[in-house]
């Protein structure tokens, strides 16, 4: 396992090498500049700004520089929370730079502030696609052919085929405009998560419950489950005692995609429901041509991203004695 672990942990520096050169060069090719949109200002302060930021040396030069404050430098891991938020330069010499938005503010401070809000919903967004898709598939499986199965099956279609940005207005012209139940934006109370989280999540929730009930059903159809259901066991125990853990590989392949789409899903339902989380701040930093926090934030969701999909290969591995970690 930890040869695995090792060789998965270098193949991610080409990965990220090549993430960062695609964003870096975007953002520096988009038309307009971080400083033209605001009101205008003298030549000399412009020079100034330019050079303060090295927005005046050659692209090159900027890229290379960018690279070398990204090489880790130091060591010293317990330093990483001191302060208000992550730390990186203290622990391990990595600098992102400042805003050129938010004066006098690193990309570690604002990503720390940030960062919580988005992790936040994207952990109740995947409560929900898990608590509302598994039931769903498990009883589509169980009861095949029958109303359940069809219903089941029609809604995970329907979850499908509606785009986030279009189920979440729907929603709140449902809830918050017409009956009045839940708030319609706003993360200051805990019935503010509601319409985010059950968006963002019942999308996900529906390849779940189709992913579910495929893997069930291919259990199900194998020769110990025949051997059980003759010994006279319950179906229940069937189900639940023989059949879910392989039944559930499908859905454990699908987490590591699921969990990358829940977290990049938050950009639109963080700006539809005027949510202060990163990904609304990733969305404002592009429009205000802030590149410095735009490549630190795509930095971010890249590590967290390739994180969570080793995580994920370790628990298939774990579920599934037949693989190894080659």
């Amino acid at each position: 396992m930890f040869r695995f672990i090792a060789r998965r942990l270098l193949e991610t520096i080409p990965v990220l090498l090549i993430i960062l050169t695609a964003t870096f060069f975007m953002i520096r090719l988009v038309p307009g500049g971080p400083f033209t949109t605001e009101r205008a200002v003298s030549p000399e302060v412009l020079k100034n700004l330019n050079a303060y930021y090295g927005l005046d040396r050659p692209l090159g030069e900027q890229y290379a520089r960018y690279l070398w404050n990204l090489c880790p430098k130091t060591f010293a891991p317990w330093r990483l929370f001191e302060g208000d938020g992550l730390d990186l330069k203290a622990a391990f010499g990595i600098d992102l730079g400042y805003s050129t938005k938010y004066t006098n503010r690193t990309i570690n401070e604002i990503v720390a502030a940030k960062l919580p809000v988005s992790l936040e919903l994207g952990g109740w967004a995947l409560l929900v696609a898990l608590g509302v898709g598994l039931p769903l598939g498990v009883l589509a499986a169980a009861r095949r052919n029958t109303w359940l199965d069809h219903t089941a099956s029609s809604f995970a279609m329907l979850g499908i085929c509606v785009p986030t940005f279009v189920m979440g207005p729907l929603l709140v012209l449902v809830f918050a405009i017409t009956l009045r139940w839940l708030p319609s934006s706003g993360w200051y109370f805990p019935s503010d998560r509601v319409l985010p989280a059950v968006t963002l999540g019942l999308v996900y929730a529906a390849y779940i419950a189709r992913l579910t009930r495929g893997g069930l059903l291919d259990v199900l159809s194998q020769d110990y489950i025949r051997t059980a259901r003759a010994k006279g066991a319950s179906e229940l125990r069937v189900v639940f005692g023989h059949a879910l853990r392989g039944g559930l590989l499908p859905v454990v392949s699908f987490l590591g995609p699921a969990i990358a789409g829940v977290i990049s899903g938050s950009f639109v339902i963080e700006t539809i429901f005027q949510i202060p989380g990163l990904g609304r701040q990733f969305v404002e930093s592009a429009f205000n041509r802030d590149q410095p926090l735009v490549l630190g934030t795509v930095l971010l969701y890249a590590v967290l991203i390739i994180g969570l999909n080793l995580l994920v290969d370790i628990v298939q591995v774990w579920l599934n004695p037949r693989l190894k970690f080659e």
